[in-house]
């Protein structure tokens, strides 16, 4: 496996140089415990529906969205009765698939469960980085539509500290001898995990920006 640096220097001579390259990273919100949990419940909806959807159609239809689900209010949508889901079945403003529209109802429930334990900005936004896998677990089990990529985008468009194993990620994984096929085992996502907590330990850098490195490398 490659120090980091040699996989940062790979990435910045295909795109423009340290400083380009850089420029093109997505940092962590430093501020994401405080964020609302009425936007983490955008974000994830967004994902799910993105999920197997062209994204310009779902990104042009998503003032539609936030009105139809009463700005995602967590309590309202935790709460959506059968004649709620119904009028969402009639409703064009959104994409209308019926499975994906009762999983805003399931994950309010889901973020309504994490007020005992302080809330979704403090158990999503401060779980730690070095279990990141856990996390991803934890949405998969407790969350509705949240497995795979769909948690990953999720996490990262809200804002967290965040891996995504998109092809080229996993590509660079493997050149590195990381994983030998996309991660999707138990085993093969911890051997994922501890590589990125061992170039972040030789970099300080953060798992969204060591994910976009391994990206940019390939």
């Amino acid at each position: 496996m490659r120090h980091f640096d040699e996989i940062f220097a790979i990435a910045a001579d295909r795109h423009g140089g340290p400083a380009a390259l850089d420029g093109k990273l997505t940092k962590p919100d430093p501020q994401i415990t405080a964020l609302p949990e009425d936007r983490w419940l955008s974000v994830m909806t967004r994902c799910v529906f993105n999920a197997g959807f062209n994204w310009k159609v779902i990104a042009a239809k998503w003032d539609g969205f936030e009105r139809a689900f009463d700005g995602f209010d967590v309590g309202r949508n935790a709460f959506m009765d059968d004649a709620q889901l119904d009028a969402h079945l009639r409703n064009t403003e959104i994409v209308r698939n019926g499975a994906k529209i009762q999983s805003v109802r399931d994950n309010a429930a889901f973020l309504m469960e994490l007020r005992d334990a302080g809330g979704a900005g403090k158990v999503l936004g401060g779980w730690p980085s070095q279990d990141y896998i856990g996390l991803l677990e934890m949405l998969k089990t407790r969350g509705s539509r949240l497995g795979a990529a769909t948690g990953q985008y999720a996490m990262r468009f809200a804002g967290r500290d965040a891996f995504i194993l998109s092809t080229d990620v996993t590509a660079r994984l493997v050149a590195e001898g990381v994983i030998d096929k996309p991660a999707t085992s138990k085993r093969a996502l911890r051997a994922v995990q501890e590589a990125f907590n061992h170039w972040a330990a030789q970099s300080g850098r953060s798992l969204s920006e060591i994910s976009q490195v391994l990206a940019y490398s390939v």
